[in-house]
């Protein structure tokens, strides 16, 4: 038995790698179990040239759990940009180049190669990618249109139904195993129908997370809803999203708690939108234990949550949890 608790958490973009730069500062076994849908932007090319999974969201949660500091960091991050702007390099990040070759150095095992490159960044837990092969992203919309391809999924002008495969894929074995072993099962934060959903669309991972009837499952809740994928729902419509691509059971739900500023808003609001509305009477009807925190981060780009304060309430869930 470990003397820490394993806290697997599963999504992907920049909402997962938020929660896991302040979860690596906790004591717990750190999983995480990351999106390989992606298809926009460097991901996108990189996944069609060389045929590897796409590695920007990889890339982010490793950085986020890397102990390397200052300049390693950056490189990673660095994203090349030439002078006439019309260079094949142009967009792509040295950690999502990095992670090509590894793929190829590997002889095309991306599991492999993430391993690796955590060794490279001495990052506090595992980072897996939840299917070792990208997987093709679809989505029915409320207006009834099938569209396909992750980057793409929002903008059509209708709000997202559900997503779906096309097609079967399998999960990766450790992922499934991780989840099997887990305290604390996490969702999110992060979009919810493009990171976190795209991973609960494999069977097996539905399967071990629903089979895991031990672990707390723990949904941290977006702070601002996403136009053209989740316009206008409230806290317990996400919940319910990720209950109806079936997931059987939610324990908890962390929610901000903390107002945003008026020139927040009005920011957001000429984007079409609004904060995520904390529907306290549905949440609890529903049995879900909510947890109220203030976890907002203001900056300069926008709405995020704050690493330390989201990381530290799923903290004293994993605590409660073995004791």
């Amino acid at each position: 038995m470990s003397a820490y608790p394993k806290v697997v958490a599963i999504g992907g973009g920049t909402g997962l790698a938020a929660l896991l730069r302040g979860l690596k500062h906790f004591p717990v076994e750190i999983t995480a179990i990351v999106t390989v849908a992606d298809d926009g932007g460097s991901s996108g090319r990189l996944q069609r040239d060389w045929q590897v999974p796409p590695p920007g969201d990889i890339r982010n949660v490793l950085i986020a759990l890397s102990e390397a500091e200052g300049i390693y960091r950056d490189l990673l991050e660095f994203r090349f940009q030439s002078v006439q702007g019309d260079h094949a390099l142009d967009g792509h990040s040295m950690g999502n180049l990095l992670l090509t070759a590894l793929f190829s150095l590997t002889g095309g095992d991306f599991v492999k190669a993430v391993e690796h490159m955590g060794r490279v960044l001495q990052i506090k837990g595992r980072v897996l990618p939840v299917c070792p092969h990208a997987t093709v992203l679809h989505a029915e919309l409320e207006d009834g249109r099938l569209v396909s391809h992750e980057s793409e999924l929002a903008s059509h002008g209708s709000k997202i139904h559900r997503v779906f495969y096309d097609q079967p894929f399998l999960a990766e074995p450790q992922a499934i195993d991780a989840i099997f072993d887990a305290d604390v099962i996490v969702f999110g934060p992060g979009s919810l129908y493009t990171s976190v959903m795209p991973n609960l669309l494999l069977k097996e991972i539905a399967a071990a997370i629903n089979a895991n009837t031990s672990a707390d499952k723990v949904y941290i809740c977006n702070i601002m809803t996403e136009h053209g994928e989740t316009d206008g729902m409230s806290a317990s419509q996400h919940l319910q999203a990720i209950l109806d691509h079936g997931i059987s059971r939610i324990d908890k739900i962390i929610v901000n708690d903390e107002s945003i500023p008026q020139d927040y808003l009005d920011r957001y609001h000429a984007e079409d939108a609004d904060p995520v509305v904390n529907d306290y009477g549905a949440l609890e009807a529903m049995g879900i234990d909510v947890i109220r925190s203030r976890i907002a981060d203001l900056r300069e780009e926008g709405v995020r949550h704050d690493s330390i304060k989201t990381a530290a309430s799923l903290y004293s869930i994993a605590l409660r949890h073995q004791n």
